[in-house]
């Protein structure tokens, strides 16, 4: 495993004219160079620092307990407990809703700089990491629907905590023409763990005998599950603990430094005079242009993607698939995700991340159209969860690259939580709506009505993305003409 060096996490930064892949783009080879595919490949291990590949495994093996729970948990609740979709709805929601919520105070946290006057986002992070991992182990000892909703809710408080500290280090610690890429290895290592849930878990059940039904008291198969990710989920924590640096010297490269104007130059080569930001100091934060703009899209997309659980449980119903292989259905999604998140993550980069974090969107109206269609068969299942995959390779890192465009140093956690937070609201009311219409109108007719509000909101956002943000040679990530990214400019205008 690649330990990152402690002392700096990032990638060292090399005149222009000696960067590797630039060198032979001006003078051609020179005598004793390699192959120009190895050029490419000092480029790619340049584009992503130690810090980036340490978050990605803690990542992944977090993800791993998570999703191991994730996998069993619908069917848990609306199977063993007889729960209602509605009443589903709203636990689901309570994942994003808690996580929203705190995902500002966790970004604003880890903004405010220690006595050594470093900013304390390794903390805030581990904290964060660390309440999920206690909460695992509670499901074996909850098993009433209040309850569990209340686990769910302090799991969620963790992640909150956690997820915008980690993304302001990934983005500091890479260079700003590739962040997406950064993001994408990140996202695609994290999904590899998305993966691997679901596969243990199914293990898990087969090895510990239990039914996937749970009734009768027959909950051996469930409880197991839930104590091995409680074991993995504290194996998270301690890769954090001791391969993550502490502190991550020089928080920009001096690229983006040198480049970026006015305002923004000097915000970001500047230390922040206000070493403990206020937190509605991170609100003012939305009259920057460019976060602003991805804010609104992030809410309005939002509203209409219906969660991962519900689309599952649709196309199990569909498929008249056994309950037995419900853990296996988000296998199509992970692995469109792992494989196609490092190549769109460095395909942002050069056509603009707005406008693939707008795309990918349409993807997902896609995987609607089709699972509304009157194909049917495996095929066109796959087809779904491939499609889903292909919307979060799209979307989720690339959204983080492209606030990160956007945000100074400074205040790149609660940048960066502003976004989340409003996209993870969002989600929650469309949990809360699409329960209500499911139990209202059926699972069918409420993804119809899904998928209508989607395309108009898909159209709404490419309006309000119209803008300098996604110009050529503009913020969020678009190629300049020598085929790397502009670092940010007017939209990255810090608030007075």
């Amino acid at each position: 495993m690649y330990v990152a060096d402690s002392r700096s996490s990032k990638a060292p930064v090399a005149p222009a004219e000696t960067r590797p892949g630039r060198r032979e783009a001006a003078d051609g080879p020179r005598p004793g160079d390699g192959p120009r595919s190895d050029g490419r490949r000092t480029a790619v291990r340049a584009a992503v620092p130690g810090t980036v590949v340490a978050l990605g495994v803690v990542s992944l093996v977090t993800d791993v307990s998570s999703e191991m729970v994730s996998a069993v948990l619908p069917l848990y609740l609306l199977t063993g407990l007889g729960l209602s979709p509605l009443g589903f709805g709203l636990l689901d929601g309570i994942q994003n809703g808690f996580s929203a919520v705190v995902r500002l105070l966790g970004g604003h946290l880890a903004d405010r700089r220690g006595r050594d006057g470093a900013p304390r986002h390794k903390a805030v992070a581990a904290v964060g990491y660390g309440l999920s991992a206690l909460c695992k182990p509670l499901l074996l000892l909850v098993h009433t629907v209040p309850l569990i909703g209340a686990v769910i809710a302090v799991d969620r408080t963790g992640k909150g905590l956690r997820t915008a500290p980690r993304d302001a280090m990934i983005s500091l610690a890479t260079e700003p023409a590739h962040r997406g890429r950064a993001f994408g290895v990140h996202r695609a290592m994290d999904t590899a763990g998305a993966l691997l849930g679901p596969l243990t878990a199914f293990l898990v059940l087969r090895l510990a005998g239990g039914p996937m039904l749970a009734d009768g008291g027959q909950q051996q198969g469930y409880h197991a599950v839930f104590a091995v990710s409680g074991c993995v989920a504290v194996l998270g924590v301690v890769v954090l603990l001791l391969f993550v640096p502490n502190r991550l010297d020089g928080a920009e490269t001096s690229g983006e430094a040198a480049t970026s104007g006015g305002a923004a130059t000097s915000a970001r080569a500047e230390p922040a005079s206000d070493t403990r930001p206020r937190l509605r100091d991170g609100l003012a934060l939305l009259r920057i242009p460019g976060l602003r703009r991805l804010t609104v899209c992030a809410v309005l997309l939002g509203l209409t993607t219906v969660s991962d659980s519900f689309l599952y449980l649709l196309v199990q119903r569909r498929l008249g698939l056994s309950v037995e292989y419900f853990p296996l259905l988000p296998l199509g999604t992970a692995g469109a995700f792992l494989l196609l998140a490092v190549p769109l993550g460095a395909l942002a980069d050069r056509i603009g991340r707005r406008r693939l974090f707008l795309a990918g969107h349409g993807v997902l109206l896609l995987a609607y159209g089709l699972l509304l269609s009157p194909l049917d068969g495996p095929a066109a299942v796959v087809c779904v969860l491939l499609l889903h995959g292909s919307f979060y390779a799209a979307t989720d890192g690339v959204l983080a690259a492209a606030a990160a465009d956007t945000v100074p140093a400074e205040r790149r956690g609660a940048g960066l939580a502003l976004v989340g937070t409003g996209q993870a609201l969002a989600r929650f009311a469309c949990s809360l709506a699409f329960g209500a219409l499911w139990s209202a109108v059926g699972g069918t007719t409420a993804l119809t009505w899904s998928a209508l509000a989607l395309a108009g909101c898909v159209t709404g956002a490419a309006f309000v993305l119209r803008g300098p943000g996604d110009a050529p040679g503009a913020p969020g990530g678009s190629a300049a003409p020598d085929g790397s990214a502009s670092p940010t400019t007017d939209d990255s205008e810090v608030p007075s």
